[in-house]
């Protein structure tokens, strides 16, 4: 498969994506995780963020507020806080509108915050998926239907590929990505992270960015990255 501008770790979980190898699963320490999957299922069940009023029951049996928690979260970058407080991103849902529409069996139609955490959705919830996504060169769609656990999926077209991109020329937002060793994977790896409908178009779109570093992911690569970032957030919940 070929590599563009490949960055060190860009395709494990070392980069901001991973958290540089810390992993997305929250601390359990001041209701952190408790909050953390909370919100998670809220997403998958509803489609939407829960308010921090619906998360003060599961805060206060962790002797906090559910404000305190989401900030600690938002700092810990497992999730995103808009300007007033509410919830806009949770790894790996987004509350905005993204080019990553995920139907869930059962469920709701949800976004995704990049093309990873569209393919994980299934192996987080142990459910199918159909993701509908676009390539950002040309427009052409892009669908892929996971199969609960995400081992196996079907891509169309059948040549689709992700692209595994970071920014790196990140200046600070809000001080954020000037104060933090690893800046928030919104900022740096998100919009990056996108599925194309060739290896060819992907590499193409790659190189025309010049602040843009990474890699064409295969699709059983892709899968297993997400699952190895994201798979076990709710495991044991």
């Amino acid at each position: 498969m070929r590599k563009t501008r490949r960055k060190a770790g860009a395709a494990g979980g070392s980069g901001a994506l991973g958290r540089a190898g810390r992993g997305r699963l929250a601390p359990a320490e001041g209701g952190l995780r408790a909050v953390q999957r909370q919100v998670l299922r809220s997403f998958a069940t509803t489609g939407r963020a829960p308010a921090a009023s619906g998360l003060a029951g599961t805060a206060a049996r962790y002797g906090t507020t559910a404000r305190e928690a989401l900030a600690g979260l938002h700092a810990g970058d497992f999730l995103e806080l808009g300007p007033g407080g509410d919830i806009r991103a949770a790894y790996l849902f987004s509350a905005v509108p993204t080019p990553h529409v995920v139907r869930i069996a059962g469920g709701p139609r949800v976004h995704a915050m990049c093309a990873i955490d569209a393919l994980v959705i299934a192996a987080m919830l142990g459910t199918n998926v159909a993701i509908t996504s676009a390539d950002p060169r040309t427009g052409e769609p892009v669908t892929v239907t996971v199969q609960a656990g995400a081992e196996t999926a079907v891509w169309r077209p059948p040549a689709a590929v992700v692209f595994y991109g970071q920014r790196t020329s990140c200046g600070p937002a809000g001080g954020g990505a000037a104060t933090q060793a690893v800046p928030p994977a919104a900022e740096v790896c998100c919009g990056y992270v996108n599925f194309f409908t060739t290896p060819a178009s992907g590499a193409a779109w790659a190189g025309a960015c010049a602040e843009v570093t990474g890699q064409v992911l295969g699709q059983t690569t892709a899968l297993r990255l997400g699952a190895a970032v994201f798979g076990g957030l709710l495991a044991g919940a």
